[in-house]
């Protein structure tokens, strides 16, 4: 069977990486989402296990000395990281993982060499809606969103680092674009959008 492939989705904070992943996932067969270890505490609605395993520090920093992590990193103060034995056991089954990291850990996977990735960088039309989606969703401080703000503008430089690039204006329209992209490589790799192999012995 044809490994899975693996897929990194990376956003600024509000850009709707999460409502984009959240309408498209459903609908797309051997396709599942990597549940990132972080040190932050919960928000409101987020479930342990499945948004985030939530972790202390001192719990986080021991995985990181046993190798735990396929790739981590310190964001707004926290830490997050991504298990290195739950992506490599999903990609043998030949299913598709979704990685949704920041950019540090987008080039820390891209410099490793531990696993062949494809990019895809989600970033909102403008800063002024970027700004108007922080404050709509009311979970953050002022000074939060401020510090959002300031690192939407550095993550927005990477952007060239990444092969593919999704304006998420229309939220209909990025979820087309979003599906066709794990489509095309599925097709890439002579896989069928259901993401199985494709049936080639049929004509030897």
């Amino acid at each position: 069977m044809n490994k899975g492939r693996l897929f990194i989705i990376s956003a600024p904070s509000g850009a709707g990486k999460t409502t984009l992943l959240r309408k498209i996932m459903p609908g797309i067969d051997r396709l599942t989402f990597s549940v990132s270890h972080t040190t932050r505490a919960p928000r409101p609605g987020e479930k342990d296990g499945v948004s985030y395993f939530f972790v202390d520090r001192r719990t986080f920093i021991e995985m990181r000395r046993q190798n735990d992590f396929l790739e981590w990193a310190e964001v707004h103060g926290e830490f997050y990281g991504t298990s290195k034995d739950a992506v490599f056991s999903w990609l043998e089954e030949g299913v598709d993982v979704i990685l949704d990291i920041d950019v540090q850990g987008a080039a820390i996977i891209r410099n490793s060499g531990l696993a062949q990735a494809i990019s895809i960088f989600i970033a909102p039309p403008n800063l002024a809606e970027l700004e108007k989606r922080l404050r709509g969703r009311a979970q953050d401080s002022e000074q939060t969103i401020l510090l959002r703000l300031q690192n939407a503008k550095m993550e927005m430089l990477a952007i060239n680092e990444y092969e593919y690039l999704i304006i998420n204006n229309q939220l209909e329209e990025a979820a087309r674009v979003l599906e066709s992209i794990i489509f095309a490589e599925r097709a890439r790799m002579h896989r069928l959008p259901s993401g199985l192999p494709a049936p080639l012995t049929t004509w030897k």
